[in-house]
C-alpha cells in the first residue's frame, strides 16, 4: 500500500529551509518565465527573493485564475458539530486541557443550525468537530450527513483523522470533501504542539489523506496552520504532498487552505509571522504551480485582505462564519474554535464580490447527476 511517508522521509527540514532562502533574482526570473512548474519552482516562489516580485507574481495569478475557473466565488459556511476533544494542542480553543463548556448537538439542534444556513442560502457547508472519538465518531457523523443531505448540495467534512474503512462508508453517506491539516510537517517539534491525545502520532496523521484518496472521496482538502513554524518551509512541504497525492489519486480533486494562526482560549502566540504580502505571495506561489488546485480562504482573515484577494487567486471562501457548535442560532454565546476576523453577513460578502465583478456560487452542481459521465 502507497504511503506519503516513503516521499516526505526524502527531504529534510534544515536542507529545504537552506534551498529556500538562498534562491537568487535570476532563479526567480527565470521561474517566472516558465509556463509549467515544478516543486523547486514553488520553492523559488516562496522564497524571500521573490517577495519584490509580486506585483509581476500577481498579475500572472489574475490571469491563471481566470483562465481556469472564470470570474466566480464559490461560498460555504462551517457547521460545527461539537467542542469536545481528547487531544491537547497548544494553540486550540477546544484542546482538553482548557476548562471550557463541552456541546455536542443533538439531532434537533443540528437541524437548527442547517435551518439557519439554509436561510442564508448556503449549500455548501462543511461539517467541523473536535477530536473525540467516543462522542463525535463515525456513526455520529454519518447520521448528521443523513439528516442534512435533503438540505445540502454538498457536504464536507473537517474532522479527526480515521481508518480506511470509516472513510469508505462517509464516501457511501455521501461526503463530497473532506479537509485535514497536518498543523506542521517539522517532526522534530510537531509533539511540542500536540503533546497529548491520538493528534500527537505525526505519522498516523501524515498517511491521513492516503486513506482518504484510497476510499474514493471526491475531493481532498490539505494546509498547514501558518505561524506555528517556518511558513515557507512547511508550506513546501504541503505543497509536495499535494504533488504525491494528485499522482497517486488522480481521479481526485484538490485543494488548499491558508489558517493563519488566531487568538484562541488558552492558546500561545504565533511563533513566526505570516504578513498579509507574504500570504499574498504565498497563494500566488500556489497558483502559478499548480493551476488546477482550488484555493480557499476562510473569516479567519479581515475583510480588507479578502476582498482585495478576490481577483486574484482564490476560489473558495468561507462566509458568515460560527466557530462553536450552535454558534448560529443554539448557543451563539459558546467558546469559540478561534476568532472570526471578517464578520460581515452573507448578503454583504456577496454584494462585495459582484463589486469586484465577480459573481458568488452557492451551488455549483446537482447531486443527481454526479457519477452520470465516468
Amino acid at each position: 500500500m502507497s504511503s506519503f511517508k516513503h516521499v516526505f522521509q526524502q527531504y529534510h527540514w534544515e536542507d529545504v529551509q537552506k534551498k529556500i532562502y538562498n534562491a537568487s533574482e535570476r532563479d526567480v526570473q527565470d521561474t517566472l518565465s516558465k509556463t509549467h512548474l515544478n516543486l523547486s519552482d514553488f520553492m523559488v516562489l516562496i522564497s524571500p527573493t521573490a517577495t519584490p516580485y509580486l506585483e509581476q507574481m500577481a498579475d500572472k495569478t489574475q490571469k491563471i485564475t481566470q483562465r481556469r475557473f472564470g470570474k466566480t466565488i464559490q461560498l460555504y459556511a462551517p457547521l460545527y458539530l461539537s467542542n469536545e476533544c481528547q487531544n491537547i494542542c497548544t494553540y486550540c480553543g477546544f484542546s482538553m486541557d482548557n476548562k471550557i463548556k463541552r456541546k455536542t448537538l443533538n439531532n434537533a439542534e443540528l437541524m437548527l443550525e442547517a435551518m439557519a444556513l439554509k436561510s442564508m442560502g448556503i449549500e455548501h457547508v462543511l461539517l467541523v468537530s473536535g477530536e473525540a472519538n467516543k462522542t463525535v465518531g463515525t456513526d455520529y457523523f454519518i447520521k448528521a450527513i443523513q439528516l442534512l443531505k435533503p438540505y445540502f448540495s454538498q457536504i464536507s467534512i473537517e474532522v479527526q483523522p480515521l481508518e480506511l474503512e470509516d472513510y469508505k462508508r462517509l464516501q457511501s453517506a455521501g461526503v463530497y470533501a473532506i479537509l485535514v491539516y497536518q498543523e506542521t510537517y517539522h517532526q522534530e517539534v510537531y509533539k511540542t504542539y500536540h503533546p497529548k491525545g491520538k493528534k500527537s502520532n505525526f505519522d498516523y496523521r501524515l498517511d491521513t489523506p492516503d486513506r482518504i484518496g484510497q476510499a474514493g472521496i471526491h475531493k481532498i482538502g490539505l494546509g498547514v496552520l501558518l505561524g506555528l513554524e517556518d511558513w515557507r518551509v512547511d508550506s513546501f512541504f504541503a505543497a509536495v504532498h499535494i504533488d504525491y497525492l494528485e499522482k497517486q489519486y488522480w481521479q481526485t480533486r484538490f485543494s488548499v487552505s491558508f489558517p493563519r494562526l488566531r487568538p484562541a482560549a488558552g492558546s500561545e502566540a504565533p511563533n513566526f509571522h505570516l504578513s498579509d504580502r507574504h500570504l499574498l505571495q504565498l497563494i500566488c506561489a500556489y497558483r502559478l504551480w499548480n493551476e488546477n488546485l482550488e484555493i480557499s480562504i476562510s473569516t479567519r482573515e479581515n475583510e480588507n485582505f479578502r476582498d482585495h484577494i478576490i481577483p486574484i487567486g482564490v476560489t473558495t471562501m468561507s462566509a458568515a462564519s460560527k466557530t462553536n457548535p450552535g454558534g448560529y442560532v443554539v448557543d451563539p454565546q459558546a467558546l469559540e474554535q478561534f476568532e472570526v476576523s471578517d464578520e460581515r453577513d452573507m448578503e454583504t460578502i456577496k454584494k462585495q464580490i459582484r463589486k469586484m465583478g465577480y459573481a458568488p456560487v452557492m451551488k455549483d452542481w446537482e447531486r443527481t447527476y454526479s457519477g452520470i459521465i465516468q
